[in-house]
């Protein structure tokens, strides 16, 4: 059954900002500009009016509550942006460009699959593959005459041989989805023992176990999931780009290596670096 929810005056709400700032891959634009995307069971359409944002979909549970965990409601960005606008101008500069942006909490496992599926990849090649897996893997849910899949859970994906994942289009990839798949269905407790894990280094060390995971998988892993470790700071080529344009300063950026800018990062936005990088990345990215 349909369901609505109806959030009023969101300062840091933008679903473009959201769901185009590299964070996730089930959610496409409508042609109204609203979004619809699959979240656990649930098909949600995000739709922003003025001041408003409207949740609509089908839900399994509550929609609302559904809603205030994934998009992460309960945290106030508006604080958040403060802070870190106050850090210099550069930054102030990126949260205007992207000032609806918010971290999701999306699922561990999903998280975990969908950014060994981005390694050496394209976003729209990405969406395409954990398109294809949720269709041939996951739940069929029907709304308003139109089928979304649920993306797959580690037992549905088990089902997949190596060949299977090579014929959906992973490529190099399937390999390390079979292991990594292979690893969470004989360790039932792994997921919820990474969930558990409060000290980072030791997180970071356990997800670098998982076949096709390196240091910015990783990172990803911890800040876009429901880890939510808002003082990582993933490096990809963007960022390490504007970090080297605004701060660093190299002649070649390659030059700049990956210690100098987390000893940046870490120094310039501490806890909330991981949140500083998003609002960095989209502005860079999209400017």
């Amino acid at each position: 059954m349909e369901q609505k929810y109806i959030l009023e005056n969101c300062k840091s709400f933008e679903p473009e900002h959201i769901f185009e700032c590299g964070q996730c891959f089930r959610w496409n634009r409508e042609n109204d500009g609203s979004y619809t995307g699959v979240f656990s069971q649930n098909v949600i359409n995000v739709k922003k009016e003025d001041s408003k944002i409207i949740f609509t979909g089908v839900c399994n549970g509550d929609i609302e509550q559904e809603c205030i965990k994934y998009f992460d409601l309960n945290t106030d960005y508006e604080d958040i942006k403060t802070k870190l606008s106050s850090i210099d101008n550069y930054l102030q500069t990126s949260i205007k460009y992207g000032e609806g942006i918010r971290i999701l909490n999306q699922d561990l496992w999903e998280t975990l699959i969908s950014f060994i599926i981005s390694a050496n990849n394209n976003i729209p090649r990405i969406k395409g593959i954990i398109e294809r897996l949720s269709k041939n893997y996951g739940n069929k849910i029907i709304w308003k005459h139109k089928e979304y899949y649920t993306f797959p859970t580690h037992k549905q994906l088990s089902k997949a041989s190596v060949l299977d994942l090579r014929n959906l289009g992973l490529g190099f990839r399937d390999v390390r989805v079979y292991e990594t798949t292979k690893i969470v269905n004989e360790n039932k407790n792994k997921l919820e023992e990474l969930q558990n894990e409060k000290d980072i280094d030791k997180l970071r060390e356990e997800l670098l176990k998982f076949p096709g995971v390196g240091p910015k998988v990783a990172d990803c892993i911890m800040l876009f999931s429901v880890l939510k470790k808002l003082e990582v700071f993933p490096i990809d080529v963007w960022v390490r780009r504007v970090i080297n344009e605004l701060y660093i300063k190299k002649e070649d950026e390659t030059k700049v290596n990956k210690k100098e800018i987390e000893k940046l990062a870490k120094e310039k936005y501490g806890n909330l670096a991981g949140i500083a990088q998003q609002y960095l990345f989209y502005w860079r990215r999209g400017a």
